[in-house]
Formats: structure tokens, C-alpha cells, sequence
């Protein structure tokens, strides 16, 4: 059967840059085995099924697949599966409340074109362990001399856990190399999918990131919007910070930026979509 597919890169208004997504669309009869085949086909950080709602309140529900399996919530599957549903209905602007595992997120949309402008507010933010630094840092793969001296490791979830871990400069967050086999014995039992580096210019209301997780081995995500929201979420407790600019994939060749800000009781997470191409493809019967 071909349905609808849409690529899309994230976090980016430059077509090969930020955090790149498949969304196919009329997903209902596709069973789980399925869209995780197709999830690994694509070998994407993530790819997202577009499902008819079944929570009230809901416009859609979106299941969000990585190559390990399916995400209770995800960053940049929200805008982007969201830009791709306003092309698709041809409403250049447009108000969501999107359905996850993670509960209903609200997603607004403003399309000019192939481009995009997308937003959406998280879960209000909840503060979990705060790991041994030594133990963080070794699991990154630097010295305790690369952490932040003021503020500690922690997890923080705004729909799904992140371990949020500052750093000192940037020079220390380039020199990250994890180590699998550490990072899996760091993260799981702390119930977290990513390691986030952040080096902070709290005066600045900036941070430069890194995002890892494991998929299976260790892999480098070029934009994490599920975790830049944590990190406003983490700042704001400590410094009051309620805005804040995340660059991230720098290292990766894929640069984004993640534009965060706090609404109410909650972070919203902003940035630009572009579409990079139209199709079909055949999966089920």
C-alpha cells in the first residue's frame, strides 16, 4: 500500500543540516513490526506514523520510532511530524495538540513554502537522581576536570528523561568520546535515553550541547529537543533563566539551534523546519 512520506531536517532552515525525520502518514492499520522495520530502513535518529487520535483533546497521534524501538516522546519528531501534517492539510498556519506515550503536547505550526516555523510546549519539568560526577564524566569519556564547577549532573524529564550534565567550556565538550558499554551501565539505571553535555554561558543565556544515546552502540544526536527543554527546565531552577539558545551537531556537521523559552509551567521548544522531500512509500498490505 503507499502512503505519504515526508523528509524533513529539524532544527535548521538550511535543506542537509539539523536533526533529520521521515514522517509517513496514514499510518492506523501498520502494525509495531513494521514501523520499527521501517525505523531501521531509514537508520534516522527517528521516524514518526501518523495515527487518527484516540485521546480526547488530540488532532493525531504520533508514534515516534528510533532503530532500538518506540519513544515515549521525542523533540524534534514533534515539530517536524507537525510541519508535515500542515503541508499535508494545506493550512499554512495551524494550532495541534499532538498525542504521545508522554500524554498531549500542544504544537503550533507557520509554514512559508518548504520552510517552517514550529513550537511546542513540553511536560512540566520533573528532577530526578544527580549521578557521582566522576562517574559521569568517565562515562563521557573526559577528566572530572571537564565538569562544570558549579552546577551537577542531573536528570531532568519534560516527557522523557534526559541526564543533563554541564560542562565548563566548550573545549572540554568536544573532546566527549563515550564509551558504550559505560554509558549503558550510566543510563539505565537512571531511566535516561541521553546523555546532554551543555556548555552554559548563563549571562549569555546560550549553551553549546552534545547529545548521546545508545543504538545500539553509541550514537550522536545533531539536535535534541526533548533534552534542550530539560536543560531550560534545569537552568531555570538554579539561575532563573527563562530563555534559552541551544547550538548543537556542530561537532556532527549538521549545526541546529534550539530555541527555548519558559510558558507558565513548562518549557516551550522552538525552531525551523525545512522539507527536504515528497514520496511514497509501500508498506503493509
Amino acid at each position: 500500500m503507499r502512503r505519504r512520506l515526508t523528509w524533513l531536517d529539524v532544527f535548521t532552515s538550511t535543506p542537509l543540516a539539523g536533526n533529520q525525520l521521515a514522517v509517513v502518514h496514514d499510518a492506523d492499520d501498520l502494525d509495531d513490526a513494521t514501523m520499527l522495520a521501517f525505523a531501521r530502513e531509514t537508520r534516522l535518529s527517528e521516524t514518526t506514523f501518523v495515527q487518527a487520535p484516540t485521546a480526547p483533546g488530540a488532532d493525531y497521534r504520533n508514534r515516534i520510532w528510533s532503530v532500538p524501538g518506540e519513544m515515549p516522546f521525542a523533540g524534534h519528531p514533534s515539530l517536524g511530524t507537525a510541519v508535515a501534517i500542515a503541508r499535508e492539510r494545506g493550512q499554512p498556519k495551524a494550532r495541534y495538540v499532538q498525542q504521545t506515550h508522554a500524554g498531549l503536547q500542544p504544537v503550533e505550526v507557520q509554514l512559508d513554502g518548504d520552510h517552517a516555523r514550529a513550537s511546542m510546549l513540553q511536560e512540566p519539568p520533573q528532577f530526578g537522581a544527580r549521578p557521582s560526577p566522576a562517574d559521569v564524566l568517565a562515562a563521557a569519556g573526559l577528566p572530572i576536570s571537564a565538569a562544570d564547577p558549579q552546577l551537577e549532573p542531573q536528570v531532568v524529564s519534560t516527557g522523557v528523561a534526559h541526564l543533563v550534565v554541564p560542562l565548563k567550556n566548550a573545549a572540554a565538550l568536544a573532546d566527549a568520546a563515550p564509551d558504550a558499554q559505560a554509558l549503558r551501565t550510566l543510563l539505565e539505571p537512571l531511566g535516561a535515553i541521553v546523555l546532554y553535555l551543555a556548555a552554559i554561558d548563563v549571562d549569555a543565556g546560550a549553551a553549546r550541547a552534545r547529545g548521546f544515546f545508545l543504538s545500539p552502540g553509541v550514537t550522536e544526536d545533531p539536535a535534541t529537543g526533548s533534552a534542550a527543554g530539560p536543560l531550560l527546565a534545569y537552568l531555570r531552577e538554579r539561575d532563573g533563566i527563562d530563555e534559552l539558545v541551544v547550538h548543537q551537531g556542530i561537532e556532527m556537521g549538521r549545526p541546529s539551534r534550539i530555541d527555548c523559552g519558559w510558558a507558565g509551567d513548562r518549557p516551550r521548544v522552538s525552531g525551523d523546519v525545512v522539507v527536504v522531500a515528497d514520496g511514497e512509500v509501500r508498506l503493509g498490505a
